[in-house]
C-alpha cells in the first residue's frame, strides 16, 4: 500500500531555514489525486496542522505559519515539499507527512525539526 517517506528534518538556528520532503512512495497513482499535507507534534502537545495542498493545488497554512512557510509539490518526483524560513522555537517538533487517497489517509514516519541556539 502507498507510504509516504519524509525526509530534510535537522537541527537549526532560529532565524534558518529548512526544507522537508515527502515522497508518495508504493503507488502507481498521481500526487495530483490526493490531498496531502504537514502536521506537527511537539513533546507535550497535539499533532497539529502545519499545511495542506489540495488535489487541485490549493494550498492552505495555519495561521502561525503563514508567510514563513511554503508548500509545493512536483507530480513527476511524487514529492510535496515545506520549504520553512524564518523558523522559530515554537516550530520545533516532529513533522508528519499526511496523504489522503480514495478517502483513506496514510502516515509517515515522521521527521524531526529542532530549532535552538
Amino acid at each position: 500500500q502507498m507510504q509516504p517517506v519524509e525526509s530534510g528534518g535537522g537541527l537549526v538556528q532560529p532565524g534558518g531555514s529548512l526544507r522537508l520532503s515527502c515522497v508518495a512512495s508504493r503507488t502507481i497513482f498521481s500526487i495530483n489525486v490526493m490531498t496531502m499535507g504537514w502536521y506537527r507534534q511537539a513533546p507535550g502537545k497535539q499533532r497539529e496542522l502545519v499545511a495542506t495542498m489540495s488535489s487541485a493545488g490549493i494550498p492552505n497554512y495555519a495561521d502561525s505559519v503563514k508567510g514563513r512557510f511554503t508548500i509545493s509539490r512536483d507530480s513527476a518526483k511524487k514529492t510535496m515539499y515545506l520549504h520553512m524560513n524564518s523558523l522559530k522555537p515554537e516550530d520545533t517538533g516532529v513533522y508528519y507527512c499526511n496523504v489522503v487517497l480514495q478517502s483513506r489517509g496514510y502516515w509517515g514516519q515522521g521527521t524531526q525539526v529542532t530549532v535552538s541556539s
